[in-house]
């Protein structure tokens, strides 16, 4: 039978954020096509979790890019720069970390404008949220906006808009806590130990626990009042 859903590209990293952007892409009736990338990153456990994801909500399809920033480094996932640990909430908002890529939503959105062309697509969703991480100037919604009018002016159907749809860019968890993300996750049944969110996880997967990412994902669970279903070395320190 012919499937007469409309066609999503959702950017996939395998963490919490992408996944319940996914999930979220699904319930709103959306065939969906998630886009992952290999990019030379520190972490690249969280590919084979985006693999794991891809499969557990049978999206119609699932590609993974590879290219290497790590050839240009100026950042902790993409050079030998130590990961930062044990920071406070204010700490992670005062500046941009050391853990922002450079220009890699900006990457990342242009590689899901060009599949959506392709695919006949008018809609990408990516998980940006401004709140957690509002020291990452790619995440805010003044990026977002001007990314749009970028896919407006960039495009076939932007510039053919006339009569047709232009391509929009979702981003249903911009002004989302982390709290919100997982209560909303859990209520559309996400499986979040199928996740990976750890900047700097040991070898066998385990999560640290004490980075930026590891931190704000164990206050998002405690606040939402549920167990993080994943595996870490030490947690002492992360839930504060």
């Amino acid at each position: 039978m012919h499937n007469t859903k409309p066609r999503a590209v959702v950017l996939l990293s395998g963490g919490i954020d992408s996944t319940t952007t996914l999930a979220l892409a699904q319930r709103d009736g959306f065939a969906v096509y998630a886009l992952t990338f290999r990019y030379g990153q520190r972490h690249e456990q969280e590919i084979e979790a985006a693999r794991r994801i891809a499969r557990a909500f049978q999206v119609a399809g699932h590609e993974i890019v590879e290219f290497d920033l790590r050839r240009f480094g100026g950042s902790a996932l993409t050079a030998d720069i130590a990961v930062p640990k044990d920071r406070t909430p204010s700490e992670m908002g005062a500046d941009i970390p050391v853990t922002y890529v450079p220009a890699r939503n900006t990457i990342f959105l242009s590689f899901a404008l060009a599949w959506a062309e392709t695919l006949g697509a008018y809609d990408i969703f990516i998980g940006v949220n401004a709140l957690d991480y509002s020291g990452y100037p790619d995440c805010r919604p003044e990026y977002i906006a001007a990314f749009q009018q970028l896919a407006d002016l960039a495009t076939r159907a932007g510039v053919e808009g006339r009569g047709r749809r232009r391509l929009q860019i979702h981003t249903p968890l911009i002004q989302f806590s982390k709290k919100d993300i997982i209560a909303t996750g859990l209520s559309l049944g996400v499986n979040y130990g199928l996740t990976v969110s750890c900047y700097d996880p040991a070898p066998d997967g385990a999560a640290c626990g004490r980075c930026d990412a590891c931190l704000l994902r164990l206050k998002g669970f405690a606040e939402a009042g549920s167990e993080d279903p994943i595996r870490y070395q030490r947690i002492e320190k992360a839930a504060r």
